[in-house]
């Protein structure tokens, strides 16, 4: 199960983007064949292959790291060439040092590993003239700048959708858990149920991370994109992120401190009950702000009217106090 998990990408990439890839493979093939005569175009090939990723951002990154690997490993490699010769202990010594080269120049693994290939490569097939060297840089440099052009003209890549349902998730369960939360303040609850509560209420705490990470993502996709009609809406939904955050710690919050210090009696508070309408009112918000299905476009926030506290238990007092306080916090947040 572990290897199977380890070849397999949680998704798949889509289809639009093997098209992509295929579609600059062939081109610097066919380019750089018809540009450069010599060898078969394999340093265009790869690189364009290379170069098509899910944003243009990440392929002008990948497109320097992959040119600057390049160089420096054919530079390396035909210095060694023209010195020793292509034996294959001068193979070997041309990978060692390209690799001592990225090290002690501080590369990222993957411009350190190109480095290593390309030396290995220029020398394997026989490289070890100046010209076979400046061709491979030239062609290398071809390739790249196919698989920006690629991926920049078809449909550059935008990750906006996965940002909006990951936001839109998290709202839909921060409004679900300030309902649960209470429903067990307007009824008694065993200890498993109050377990229940909370371990429900801290998953949102990845869903918040994933919400994150996603507009992140969706940030990155728009960097160096054409697409510009995109950009407003990704800044409302971190704006929206940005909102709930807070909340969510504020939900985490309550629900701990109900479970910690739960006592079924605490139902009987007449305070307990007015937060819970309170929770309610505030799940009601977090789908306006959330742009929940459920949720007119014309409705009015719910969370106005204040809580009339009255003196509670003494045996309950610190647990009231304190979701009190939690419910202001929530309350400002959502009235921001």
């Amino acid at each position: 199960m572990r290897m199977t998990a380890a070849l397999r990408a949680p998704r798949r990439s889509p289809f639009l983007q093997v098209l992509k890839s295929a579609a600059a493979t062939i081109a610097a093939w066919l380019l750089a064949g018809w540009l450069i005569q010599g060898p078969p175009p394999v340093f265009a090939a790869i690189a364009a292959l290379l170069v098509v990723q899910p944003s243009v951002n990440q392929s002008l990154t990948k497109a320097l790291e992959r040119s600057i690997g390049v160089i420096a490993g054919v530079v390396i490699a035909s210095a060694l060439g023209i010195a020793f010769g292509g034996a294959t202990w001068v193979i070997l010594l041309a990978t060692v040092i390209a690799l001592l080269v990225a090290w002690a120049l501080r590369m990222t693994p993957g411009t350190a590993n190109q480095v290593a290939i390309s030396a290995l490569l220029v020398l394997a097939l026989g490289g070890t003239t100046p010209s076979y060297a400046l061709d491979r840089i030239l062609e290398t440099l071809l390739g790249a700048a196919i698989g920006i052009v690629v991926n920049l003209v078809i449909v550059p890549p935008v990750a906006v959708s996965p940002a909006r349902d990951a936001v839109d998730g998290l709202a839909a369960e921060l409004a679900a858990s300030l309902e649960r939360l209470a429903s067990a303040l307007e009824s008694p609850r065993s200890r498993a149920q109050v377990e229940e509560l909370l371990l429900e209420a801290r998953l949102m705490k990845p869903m918040r991370e994933k919400a994150d990470a996603a507009l992140a993502e969706a940030s990155d996709s728009l960097t160096l994109n054409p697409r510009r009609a995109h950009r407003s809406e990704l800044a409302a939904l971190r704006a929206e992120l940005d909102r709930f955050a807070p909340i969510v710690t504020q939900t985490i919050g309550m629900t701990r401190a109900f479970a910690d210090h739960y006592d079924p009696s605490v139902t009987d508070e007449p305070v307990v009950q007015a937060i819970a309408e309170q929770l309610r009112r505030a799940a009601h918000d977090v789908r306006i702000v959330g742009g929940g299905a459920a949720v007119e476009p014309d409705e009015l926030p719910a969370l106005t009217r204040p809580v009339d506290v009255r003196a509670p238990n003494s045996e309950h007092w610190m647990l009231i106090g304190s979701m009190l306080e939690d419910l202001r916090r929530i309350h400002e947040a959502l009235s921001e």
